[in-house]
């Protein structure tokens, strides 16, 4: 086997990884899946939240 021989053959094998790689790396990007936006409270809409739960562990302790 020649010096020219190998180089191709190493050429080949380099290509073929290269195709793989490309789509491993197209498979993986589309099923990244999908983060929903973070979503930010106003302080009222925490304050609202905090007087619900207030209320509902008052309603827990009272039935218990």
């Amino acid at each position: 086997m020649g010096l020219h021989e190998i180089l191709a053959q190493i050429d080949g094998e380099i290509s073929q990884l290269k195709q793989a790689r490309a789509i491993l790396a197209e498979k993986s990007a589309t099923s990244l899946p999908h983060t929903p936006k973070k979503r930010n409270l106003t302080p009222e809409g925490r304050r609202r939240i905090a007087e619900a739960v207030k209320r509902r562990w008052a309603r827990e302790k009272k039935l218990s």
